[in-house]
């Protein structure tokens, strides 16, 4: 038998300076409470009277908005447990483009519920099975609540009702106006044949100072938010080019000297270079090229043959742009500069020069099959037979107008939030009472489930059902109301057997109203009141309540089953005080 010689100090595993912490109070109660503060901070802004936040992001650029997605990205969270919750509401953004702030709070709601269950003794795989459990029973349950289907993606009122519910809650009081440009928009750029291959890049946004949001339009093609570079301003029924390298002559990488013995040399001198962009204009307007698209500068020199010329010349500096307009026009972007071969050639029905709020902007469109109708034989005659073999993308343009700046990002932020909630329909086009009537329904069908359950995991599975008052609540603390009484009247509301007939207009009646559909009214004069939310025609989507409770589970489980957290001494040596620096090419 070996003998075990003792040692005094234990192993040494890590250098020296290593922290690690363990136990329910400096781990799991610690994270609680991280994931707690971030909650708070987003909580306020949830829902259609949700509050702004004003946030000064590293680079000090000021941001006025009440998105959560947002709020979290500017503010740069860097607590472990809390960068967990927000890896989560980024994924329900890619997911189903809304709910980001859905799942922050209802993450850090179950975490506290936890905490009390620790406190009483619970261990935390017991709490981390009971939650898997109610996830479980209340996604099953999800799939009854369904109360309507979207059939119709050409626009119309089934498509509009759905998305309200999303732009409300960024646009309190304008989602009839974003909601209906978001719908002409998708009605244009979705796919007949197959909605489910929607490309939400197909609907772009273009922000213009001036004017009301009641100004805004959607145009069918492409914005640009410049004029041309050069005098032609209108081209119709003509083939592009598109250019990713300089419309230029190109520079030499070594500098060299010249030396001019006489003022004839000094003429002769860029002689060269105006025959060799002269003859490159030439042939692009031989190959009838009517417009020039150039990813890079647009140099004097070639300004001037495309003047004389007649052509239009555009600068489009962002690569993206480019590429989304190499899909509108079905051109391929050059990396050299000549003329393009009829496969890299594209073709426009109509590029003009608008005036929008005394701002010049550029749309280059092609027409729909109602405008070449209309605009008769003599219009149609002038079109091209090749312009319909020629494979584009739907592309529209949102033209948002505002009074400020921050003005126009929130709207932005709600558009892009309607079109991406129309995404997910495509997936899955089941719709659920909103007004967190959903949740409270839930909560009621997993508390139930919880009673059908033996053992200690009933414990947690009530607390997953209580968090699922959270909504409610938060809702009514943001109406001002009082958030407890409101809860009470939804718990008493679900739990009714029987659905009564009531108006839901009528104050006397809004006390008998009951049924699985009842959720808060937003308009309640102060007052904790309910609706019938179906009836209003308040929806959300299926798929964004199912990704949200999934991740936001998920994400509480994570930080729950944390028991040690061990942190590495920081590399490099002290670290200096902080002064006041210069230019990095300045000499000390």
């Amino acid at each position: 038998m070996a003998l075990r010689v003792p040692q005094a100090n234990g192993p040494q595993l890590f250098k020296e300076g290593y922290k690690n912490l363990q136990g329910l109070e400096e781990v799991i109660f610690r994270n609680i409470q991280a994931t707690k503060e971030m909650s708070e901070l987003t909580r306020t802004s949830f829902g259609p009277n949700g509050r702004n936040k004003m946030v000064v992001n590293h680079l000090e650029k000021l941001f006025v908005t009440n998105d959560a997605a947002t709020i979290i990205r500017e503010l740069e969270v860097v607590h472990p447990a809390a960068k967990l919750i927000v890896m989560a509401s980024q994924q329900q953004e890619a997911e189903a483009g809304d709910g980001t702030n859905y799942v922050v709070i209802f993450a850090s709601e179950l975490l506290q519920r936890a905490e009390s269950l620790l406190r009483m003794g619970l261990h935390p795989s017991e709490i981390a099975r009971g939650y898997e459990l109610a996830l479980k029973a209340g996604l099953k349950a999800l799939e009854g609540l369904a109360v309507a289907q979207v059939a119709q993606w050409g626009g119309g009122g089934e498509l509009l009702k759905a998305i309200t519910t999303a732009i409300a809650s960024k646009q309190y009081g304008q989602e009839s106006v974003l909601g209906a440009l978001v719908v002409e928009a998708v009605a244009a750029a979705l796919p007949a044949r197959d909605p489910t291959r929607f490309n939400v890049d197909n609907v772009r946004v273009v922000k213009v100072l001036g004017g009301a949001l009641a100004q805004s339009r959607v145009e069918h093609g492409m914005v640009f938010p410049r004029a041309p570079e050069t005098a032609a301003t209108h081209v119709r029924f003509g083939k592009v080019a598109v250019f990713a390298c300089p419309v230029d002559m190109g520079q030499t990488e070594t500098k060299g000297t010249v030396l001019l013995h006489s003022a004839g040399e000094m003429l002769d001198y860029t002689k060269g270079e105006e025959a060799q962009m002269a003859r490159v204009v030439t042939e692009l307007h031989e190959a009838g090229v009517a417009a020039v698209i150039c990813g890079a500068g647009v140099g004097d020199l070639a300004i001037h043959y495309f003047n004389r010329r007649g052509m239009l010349a555009l600068k489009v500096p962002s690569k993206f742009e480019l590429r989304r307009l190499c899909r509108v026009v079905g051109a391929n972007p050059l990396a050299r500069l000549g003329v393009p071969t009829p496969e890299e050639m594209g073709y426009c029905d109509e590029i003009r020069t608008a005036e929008i709020g005394g701002d010049r902007v550029t749309v280059v469109r092609q027409w729909t099959a109602d405008e070449i109708a209309a605009a008769g034989e003599a219009a149609a005659a002038g079109r091209p037979a090749f312009a319909d073999r020629i494979q584009r993308s739907p592309l529209v343009t949102v033209v948002l107008r505002g009074a400020t700046q921050n003005a126009l990002d929130d709207a932005e932020r709600a558009v892009d939030d309607g079109v991406n909630v129309v995404k997910a329909l495509t997936k899955d086009a089941r719709l659920v009472a909103g007004a967190c009537a959903t949740e409270m329904e839930l909560s009621r069908l997993v508390h139930e489930a919880a009673d059908r359950t033996a053992g200690i995991s009933q414990h947690a599975m009530k607390a997953f059902a209580q968090a699922l008052e959270v909504f409610a609540r938060t809702m009514g603390d943001n109406a001002g109301v009082d958030s407890t009484a409101l809860v009470a009247k939804l718990i008493a509301a679900h739990h009714q057997k029987e659905q009564q007939p009531a108006d839901a207009g009528d104050a006397a009646a809004e006390a008998v109203l009951m049924g699985p559909a009842v959720g808060v009214d937003v308009d309640c004069d102060f007052e904790p009141r309910t609706v019938d939310a179906v009836a209003r025609g308040i929806l959300d989507p299926l798929a964004v309540k199912q990704w949200g409770l999934t991740y936001a589970t998920q994400a509480a489980l994570t930080v729950l089953q944390v028991d040690q957290i061990v942190m590495a001494k920081t590399a490099g040596g002290p670290k200096l005080p902080k002064q006041n620096p210069g230019h990095w090419d300045e000499d000390d």
